[in-house]
């Protein structure tokens, strides 16, 4: 059964893809609340784990506590000091590091807005949408978390593309733990279609030791602005969470270019 589940591609790579190595890296990881594969709370490795991939921008998903005060999980400032990922700053101050658990880092950045987004569903969700400037150019992201349940998450995505128009052209990423593998008609993500894609992208990022769905995803509007996407699979990483962190090349100078030419 599990052979048949698994969905075996490693990576994604579009046929306008960037070279290797150019473009922005961008990153989606669910930190498991900083409790790894072998039942230890350790967030010291979640932190080694993010130096790793060693991205432009990352979203991390439940990286507060769940219930209670939702406490922060993370030494930030000592990342921040490390690699140059700072943390995007919510307005309201909390004791958690983000919203509902979701935490935008970028490196070089000017935060423009942000915009806290309650999800409807069973269980308390959100979404977090940041309006980053980058030495790149200009960048939205929507990091994300959707519900356990097919209804919920149906009604999320609704939610999500509400929330997603804008008046401006600005390119926009919706990343983070989306918790749905199931392609085509059945997936709970058909209706981000036309808007995010491309929906085909998608690499197996969960069990982090023996990876079989692809709960994880990385999309964007327009489409093509994701060149390839592929999963962080080293040892540290298989241990630290349930779910392998996914990468994502995007090239936003292409998106610029583009504009001018228009």
């Amino acid at each position: 059964m599990v052979s048949t589940l698994r969905q075996e591609r490693k990576s994604y790579r579009a046929e306008t893809a960037v070279p290797h190595g150019e473009g922005l890296l961008i990153a989606s990881y669910n930190v498991h609340k900083c409790v790894g594969t072998d039942g230890r709370f350790d967030p010291g490795r979640i932190l080694s784990v993010i130096r790793e991939i060693n991205a432009d921008v990352i979203a991390l998903q439940e990286a507060d506590e769940r219930f209670g005060e939702r406490a922060a999980l993370l030494d930030l400032e000592s990342l921040k000091r490390q690699s140059g990922l700072a943390a995007v700053r919510l307005p309201v101050p909390r004791k958690g590091h983000g919203w509902h658990g979701n935490v935008v880092l970028a490196r070089d950045a000017e935060v423009t807005a942000t915009h806290q987004i309650a999800l409807p569903g069973v269980e308390p969700r959100g979404a977090l949408m940041v309006d980053l400037t980058l030495p790149a150019g200009p960048l939205r992201v929507i990091a994300a978390h959707l519900g356990l349940l097919r209804r919920s998450r149906a009604q999320q995505v609704e939610a999500l593309l509400s929330a997603a128009q804008a008046k401006d052209t600005r390119p926009t990423l919706l990343m983070g733990d989306l918790n749905e593998w199931r392609l085509g008609r059945r997936s709970s993500l058909l209706g981000l279609h036309p808007v995010f894609g491309p929906l085909h992208a998608s690499v197996p990022s969960f069990p982090s030791r023996f990876p079989v769905w692809a709960l994880d995803r990385v999309l964007a509007n327009p489409h093509h602005l994701v060149s390839s996407v592929e999963i962080h699979d080293t040892p540290l990483a298989r241990v630290a969470s349930d779910h392998l962190p996914i990468k994502a090349r995007i090239n936003l100078n292409a998106m610029q270019e583009q504009t001018q030419a228009a």
